[in-house]
């Protein structure tokens, strides 16, 4: 017969934004056979459309519950996500690839994954799995294997089940992973694109500008990948 712990070892909590990475990451959970909790962040983004698609993901994967969280990052600003900034458009690859673009929201990923950890422990899940990624991702300093390592000491040094020995695992299944590789490994898995969005400057109608640096990393990797992309372009 299973017990509590063998329960907490089968479950985790899962952030959920409504992208096409994060959707996967909770695919590839479920088929590992957790059961599993998803969070999304309601932080004042001005794409705030992804908080109805990573609702319609959580309900299309299996996921046992699902939370939105909110926390007002406009109140401090610095990005174009949260602020009065135009959001850049038409970049180059390099340009994507190089440098803190303006779509940073500050310490954002610092502040999920704090919320992550908390929701795990309070619902007695043993990880944390988070769809970050450092091949093709936008310059964003808290996507970097070196940050979630830093991360994972300060949440075992904070948290109770951390002093305890029974820390929450911080996983990040597809950090190595090109966007082409995610979309193979979701389109495997039964995940529905058309359900998710990427986009960080959708029109009144909820369609993707196909402009923004998400948008041109979303293209490319269902046309690397050789997948039809559902996406709905303005």
């Amino acid at each position: 017969m299973a017990n509590a712990d063998d329960d907490e070892r089968r479950s985790a909590v899962v952030l959920l934004s409504g992208g096409l990475d994060s959707a996967t990451v909770l695919a590839m959970a479920r088929a590992e056979g957790l059961t599993c909790h998803t969070l999304s962040v309601d932080y004042g983004q001005r794409h705030r459309g992804e908080l109805g698609s990573a609702e319609r993901v959580a309900a299309s994967l299996g996921a046992a519950s699902h939370r939105v969280v909110r926390t007002d990052l406009r109140a401090t600003g610095g990005s174009a996500l949260t602020d009065e900034l135009a959001v850049p458009k038409g970049r180059s690859e390099a340009e994507i690839g190089g440098g803190i673009p303006v779509t940073y929201v500050p310490a954002r990923n610092l502040v999920f994954l704090s919320i992550g950890v908390g929701l795990a422990e309070a619902v007695g899940a043993r990880e944390l799995h988070v769809g970050v990624n450092a091949v093709d991702y936008s310059g964003y300093p808290d996507c970097r294997p070196e940050f979630i390592a830093a991360f994972q000491h300060a949440a075992d040094l904070a948290t109770k089940t951390g002093v305890e020995g029974r820390g929450v695992i911080v996983r990040t299944p597809i950090i190595a992973m090109t966007k082409a590789q995610i979309i193979r490994e979701g389109v495997r898995l039964g995940v529905d694109y058309s359900l998710t969005t990427s986009c960080y400057d959708p029109d009144e109608h909820g369609r993707a500008c196909g402009g923004c640096d998400s948008c041109v990393l979303r293209r490319r990797g269902f046309e690397a990948a050789g997948v039809p992309d559902p996406t709905e372009y303005a």
